[in-house]
């Protein structure tokens, strides 16, 4: 399973491109450069417990240890400070963002109710993908008894595509299931 995606990718995507777009050179065939992994946690600045928790989730979910976010300058009217801890984020690479995306396709998005596919209208323009899920209990390792509150998160797929048909086609030969 660790290496499952690339393994495919490098015997039979990068074929099907090369063959559907027409590249000159091999080195310019979309591939994926990181996933990132974000949430907000704007409650975490009155309570650093919160914070603990929702490190520990991110954690068992990538298999990464997650950077905390801080805040940049002082809001009064949000009651947050200059470098108060106001998210978490996860840069995936290699192995680690091939077995996450492994596991988003095939275990973690059939898990949410009324699945039909994800929308094809979330590409940034520049191939990247941009994923939101409204809750964590989508993925095998939470334990739904443990968790305090329902949160959600943010999922970026970066590519080296250089526009959105390119990195719709890199990411269907993966298995992601759009939505039309």
């Amino acid at each position: 399973m660790n290496t499952s995606l690339k393994i495919l990718y490098n015997d039979k995507i990068t074929k099907e491109l090369l063959q559907t777009f027409k590249y000159k050179n091999v080195h310019e065939i979309p591939k994926l450069t990181k996933i990132i992994i974000n949430r907000g946690l704007g409650e975490a600045a009155q309570n650093p417990k919160i914070l603990d928790k929702n490190l520990e989730e991110l954690k068992l979910i990538t298999g990464q240890k997650p950077a905390i976010t801080r805040t940049k300058k002082s809001i009064a009217g949000f009651k947050i400070r200059e470098n108060m801890p106001i998210g978490l984020k996860v840069t995936l690479r290699r192995e680690k963002m091939y077995d996450f995306l492994n596991k988003l396709i095939n275990l973690s998005l059939p898990r949410i109710r009324d699945f039909r596919g994800v929308s094809t209208k979330q590409f940034d323009g520049r191939g990247n993908y941009n994923l939101g899920l409204k809750e964590q209990i989508v993925f095998p390792e939470i334990n739904y008894d443990q968790i305090d509150k329902i949160r959600g998160m943010n999922i970026t797929i970066v590519t080296t595509a250089t526009n959105d048909k390119e990195s719709l086609v890199l990411l269907k030969a993966f298995g992601m299931p759009f939505k039309y």
